[in-house]
């Protein structure tokens, strides 16, 4: 049984935001973007109540700006989604999730070492040039369900 309900546009979709932010990371830089993105779906806490799709989290607007930099900036997030990248998105959504993004809803590449914190929720671990932040357990208990 899949972590989140999906269709095949949802893979594609996932894919091609799994590429656009993590693509110099390699599969487990991939499937660790996207897993942020699942997480976002099954939590129904914090700034992602009300989200019931795959399309919601990516398209979701915060603060007057698109949620993900790729889908603000483009850059190759509008490319159509590869059969390797769209392998990867279904391992995220049917099953994967690993450390330091098991439970993160937040990640993104500092440019410099990753702050202790990030919106106030405390550092889960790096990867690569990617730094996660899972929310604080109390906070947020649907992003520690399966």
């Amino acid at each position: 049984m899949p972590r989140v309900k999906y269709v095949d546009s949802d893979v594609a979709l996932i894919a091609r935001m799994m590429r656009a932010e993590a693509e110099g990371e390699g599969p487990l830089g991939m499937l660790m973007v996207g897993n942020v993105v699942v997480n976002r779906l099954k939590a129904n806490c914090l700034d992602f109540k009300d989200l019931r799709s795959v399309r919601d989290v990516i398209f979701q607007i915060q603060g007057g700006n698109y949620s993900f930099e790729a889908v603000q900036k483009g850059n190759v997030f509008y490319n159509r989604a590869r059969s390797v990248e769209k392998r990867l998105a279904k391992q995220t959504l049917d099953y994967w999730r690993q450390q330091p993004s098991k439970f993160a809803l937040w990640y993104f590449n500092p440019y410099a070492p990753c702050p202790p914190t990030w919106y106030n929720q405390p550092f889960a671990g790096q990867y690569k040039q990617h730094c996660y932040y899972e929310p604080i357990a109390n906070t947020c208990e649907g992003a520690y369900l399966w």
